[in-house]
């Protein structure tokens, strides 16, 4: 890469840098001019107008009735509805999440599905699990976890295996599955059963349990996990808290509105 594209790439990200700030301004404000703006940013006039022109083609700001005041626009709403089922899920999760990680001892994740991994939203630790791993934000393969697994294996099947395509089955460690069909006989499995186990499937010594959480048209739209060392959830322990893991994810549904 040239030092032109270098620099239009940096260009780039400070126009971005820019806009969302421009955006945060009027959240806080409410409206504002455009002096106001470039007084608030630091820059020139000009380059306020042309931030909120490119934010107003996209519908995120709009003119408010006081010519050349701004405020926020309708298309905030769109952006911010994509994730509002995210939060409903943290919100209406929480308690029992805290509740599960007590009663089994160990860190508790609510995970949803993100382009091609299973992104964790939320974690709970019981008395046992301090100072374990903070799974938050962290991007984790569908085929390797269990949150993964319970994420496509409720989808249709050609869904599946598109996104099981794109998204690849690499290995982590000797017990991942890394066949598609192997893979596809254990989701039909997890589909009938509720529930998935993984063992040392993404990392040597730690096991997961999950079930599915439903949403009020009965889709599954997030995972419940338990996870932990393999020497204290072992492959037994962890089918004895199957049913439990599977009630709790049955108890965040019914809150999302699920009456299954």
């Amino acid at each position: 890469m040239g030092n032109g594209s270098s620099e239009a790439a940096g260009g780039g990200v400070q126009s971005v840098d820019r806009a969302v700030s421009v955006l945060e301004i009027l959240a806080r404000l409410g409206e504002a001019g455009v002096t106001d703006l470039a007084s608030d940013i630091g820059v020139h006039k000009s380059t306020v107008s042309r931030l909120l022109t490119a934010l107003e083609e996209h519908e995120l700001v709009e003119q408010a009735y006081e010519r050349g005041k701004y405020r926020l626009g309708f298309g905030i709403l769109r952006l911010a509805n994509a994730v509002s089922g995210q939060l409903d899920i943290t919100q209406q999760g929480r308690e029992i999440c805290e509740r599960l990680a007590v009663e089994v001892g160990e860190t508790v994740n609510i995970a949803v599905l993100r382009s091609h991994y299973a992104v964790n939203v939320d974690q709970a630790r019981g008395p046992t699990s301090v100072g374990s791993h903070n799974w938050v934000g962290e991007l984790t393969p569908l085929h390797a976890t269990s949150s993964g697994k319970i994420l496509v294996a409720f989808m249709s099947a050609e869904a599946r295996q598109e996104l099981l395509a794109e998204a690849g089955l690499p290995r982590y460690t000797e017990h991942t599955i890394t066949k598609p069909d192997d893979l596809e006989r254990q989701l039909e499995s997890v589909a009938r059963d509720g529930y998935v186990i993984s063992i040392e499937e993404l990392e040597l010594g730690l096991t997961a349990v999950a079930a599915p959480i439903r949403d009020h048209t009965g889709t599954v739209i997030a995972a419940l996990s338990v996870s932990g060392p393999v020497y204290r959830l072992t492959a037994e322990r962890a089918r004895e808290i199957a049913p439990v893991v599977v009630a709790a994810a049955d108890s965040i549904a019914e809150r999302m509105g699920f009456q299954g």
